[in-house]
């Protein structure tokens, strides 16, 4: 039986990174109007009102010793074909093909480095969460840092927050909220999701991919940031190097849905021998 997560926010309304892509994709994230926004809103909503330090705490010593599965990626790929995730109104097929087409766009693009076509293949596998029984707020949707007031551009922020109990602590309803200025986001406590969680796990695992490959794995939903223009006060020079590679990388993970399926028993043998040269064996989940 398949598992449905459904429909991930942030992949259905989206401001454009770029506005001659927004002229071509023009269907992709319209948060102003379309079948699901009443779904995607109800989402946001409880991932706003829940989403908290102490929620965020709780979740990284509840995951944080990864003991719930034992399995290669090409095991948690073939995980993904259990959910259809229903929040992303571009897609309607299993998230083993978008992960399939991401990595390929990627490949096409940049077909010199192996490791950024990995990474296509790897960014949602943190969605793995969702079968080991987290509701969908807590794994899909854009992110942000919980610690500090949301800004403008946390999609809905104007309407969802309200109820968040962290916004009436004097600790965390500032700008900066518990932060020092320019801290660095690897100090900063992001709101919980698949991001996140595949994020510490190829850390736990140690997966020998460079650090452009882990910014992109954990920010890769952190719009406010890398398309918003949000949270810079946080930022460290590093951070902000790395934002073009984050950048680089959103571009193939919104556009490359298409609905012509990648062959996929054709591709994986390439994939696993990149799996093979960066994290190979049984990981731990």
């Amino acid at each position: 039986m398949k598992e449905v997560v459904g429909p991930d926010p942030s992949l259905v309304y989206r401001p454009e990174v770029d506005p001659e892509a927004a002229e071509d994709k023009g269907g992709f994230r319209n948060y102003a109007s379309g079948p699901l926004l009443d779904r995607v809103f109800t989402t946001y909503k409880l991932m706003h009102t829940h989403q908290t330090v102490d929620f965020v705490r709780r979740k990284h010593a509840q995951f944080g010793g990864f003991s719930y599965k034992k399995m290669t990626v090409m095991d948690a790929v073939a995980m993904l074909d259990e959910l259809v995730d229903e929040s992303d109104p571009d897609v309607d097929f299993p998230n083993s093909f978008h992960a399939f087409q991401t990595a390929e766009g990627i490949r096409k693009a940049h077909p010199d480095k192996d490791w950024f076509h990995l990474v296509g293949l790897l960014h949602d596998l943190g969605k793995v969460l969702a079968l080991f029984g987290e509701p969908q707020w807590a794994v899909v949707g854009d992110t942000f840092p919980v610690g500090c007031r949301p800004q403008a551009s946390v999609v809905f922020c104007d309407s969802t927050f309200q109820d968040n109990p962290d916004l009436q602590d004097p600790r965390y309803s500032t700008e900066l909220g518990m932060y020092q200025p320019h801290c660095g986001l690897d100090k900063v406590l992001m709101s919980w999701g698949h991001d996140e969680y595949m994020y510490q796990m190829m850390k736990f695992n140690k997966f020998s991919l460079p650090p452009e490959a882990f910014y992109m794995i954990r920010f890769h939903s952190f719009y406010p940031w890398h398309t918003g223009g949000d949270y810079r006060q946080l930022c460290s020079q590093q951070d902000l190097a790395m934002l073009p590679w984050v950048q680089e990388f959103n571009k193939f993970d919104l556009y490359t849905k298409s609905p012509d399926l990648p062959d996929v028993d054709k591709l994986r043998p390439y994939y696993q021998g990149l799996v093979d040269k960066y994290c190979p064996g049984v990981l731990r989940w």
